[in-house]
């Protein structure tokens, strides 16, 4: 594993030597270079930039986060840049101009290529978390009374374009529709006077352009192709999405869901929170727990309103941590476990009703256990059969109601067209907390306070 620390240390030993510098940064693969520029100083990053070849600093952008791609194309001079940009696979280089502002984006349009520039921006007017938005438009097409031997002659020809990724090879007719696809191996394997059209597979898994990501990702996860092609409405083919693309979109979506159970606002870059302007992680954090706090008021409220019960038996106080916690942490597992299957696809709204069922067992099992040890602790600790009861019963029943809140949160939300896994967060945890709270102070009303 690359020892960045150590690489950056050898850098900034030659980083006078530009001669020796470059030789030292040729000896990297593009993806650690770009984890050695994301540790480096802005000047230096600079400057080890610029003395990559114009291929390789191409390919290094493809690695770097938005941020610095961003950066670094803005301190070159439009000339070089437009030229790195051109480099690029069309969807990279969409990707790129899409994080700048519009009339950067603009001048950079007008100074590629014309071909290449009509490519990207008809990228750009697709929304980015489509599959439109996400495809490469530079695929080989044939026609299926092609022969083999024509085919590989063709790919031949067609094989300096940098920007063809060789993994099928699409059928389509004079109109460009979609008809079939062969896979290299399968043109490798067969007699070289065969037709296309004899060994074509026509029935294709394909993607629409207007396909959101959450739909890309389970079609690759499922039928586990290295790409996808990406028609429009009238089954034209407009390019196709490689497993590398979408490896990288769920890494993203991961993330989203990740920040986004812990209430972190997803509406500012993942770069932005951990390294970027103080006051955008500031915004991306404050939100949710604004909310939290308002929740927590209300919890402190409802124990506010059982102020009596509090003030006949103390004891009953000790022990809020342990059932707030508790049903906290069961209400977490069985979010987690139905967002998650959201997100996958091992859950469907269809499902709803029948994990309702099966978590509310599984919380009256666990709860029922939890709430008989805590009820026997709690009788031989304090002596009272009337307070490990209320304490046992008030914990089974927390547990219960906090795994059908964990469990039905996702799947309202999602039927309200919200992320599920903000349902993970703060907010829901909280909720549980004062439904929790509220039953416990019931109970030592009802049955403890005359105790």
């Amino acid at each position: 594993m690359l020892n960045v620390s150590n690489v950056i240390d050898r850098l900034r030993e030659v980083m006078a030597d530009p001669a020796k510098l470059q030789e030292e940064l040729n000896t990297y693969h593009v993806a650690d270079l770009a984890d050695i520029f994301e540790e480096l100083k802005p000047d230096e990053r600079l400057a080890c930039f610029k003395l990559l070849e114009l291929e390789k600093a191409a390919d290094a952008m493809e690695y770097l986060p938005a941020n610095l791609q961003v950066e670094l194309l803005g301190e070159l001079d439009e000339e070089t840049a437009s030229k790195i940009i051109t480099k690029l696979p069309y969807d990279a280089a969409a990707d790129v101009l899409g994080e700048l502002e519009d009339d950067e984006s603009e001048t950079y349009l007008e100074k590629l290529p014309h071909k290449f520039s009509e490519e990207v921006r008809e990228l750009l007017t697709y929304n980015e978390d489509s599959a439109g938005g996400m495809m490469n438009p530079s695929v080989i097409t044939v026609d299926c009374d092609m022969s083999v031997l024509d085919v590989l002659n063709y790919i031949r020809t067609k094989a300096e374009n940098d920007h063809l990724e060789l993994y099928y090879i699409y059928v389509v007719d004079k109109q460009n529709h979609l008809l079939g696809v062969v896979s290299l191996r399968k043109l490798l394997t067969t007699p070289i006077d065969t037709l296309v059209e004899d060994i074509m597979i026509s029935d294709i898994v394909r993607l629409q352009v207007d396909d959101h990501s959450d739909i890309v990702a389970n079609q690759f996860m499922k039928y586990q192709y290295n790409a996808l092609p990406v028609v429009d409405f009238y089954n034209r083919l407009k390019g196709m999405i490689t497993w590398d693309d979408v490896h990288d979109l769920i890494q993203e979506e991961t993330t989203e869901e990740i920040h986004a159970s812990a209430g972190i606002s997803n509406a500012v870059d993942e770069d932005e929170i951990l390294s970027g302007n103080i006051l955008k992680a500031f915004r991306a954090r404050v939100p949710w727990l604004f909310l939290t706090l308002i929740g927590g008021f209300i919890a402190v409220n409802v124990a506010n309103r059982y102020d009596h019960a509090l003030h006949i038996l103390p004891v009953v106080a000790i022990f809020m941590p342990l059932l707030i916690g508790l049903s906290g942490n069961i209400c977490i597992q069985s979010t987690t476990l139905m967002v998650r299957g959201l997100s996958t696809g091992q859950v469907t709204m269809r499902d709803a009703l029948h994990h309702m069922m099966r978590e509310s067992l599984v919380g009256l099992a666990i709860g029922g256990l939890f709430g008989m040890l805590v009820m026997l602790v709690t009788i031989t600790w304090k002596r009272s059969i009337e307070l490990g009861l209320v304490v046992g019963v008030a914990m089974t029943i927390n547990m219960v109601l906090a795994t059908i809140l964990g469990t039905l949160a996702p799947f309202v939300l999602k039927g309200l067209k919200v992320d599920p896994a903000v349902a993970s967060g703060p907010v829901i945890t909280t909720a549980v907390d004062i439904l929790g709270l509220a039953i416990y102070f019931t109970l030592v009303s009802a049955f403890l306070t005359g105790w």
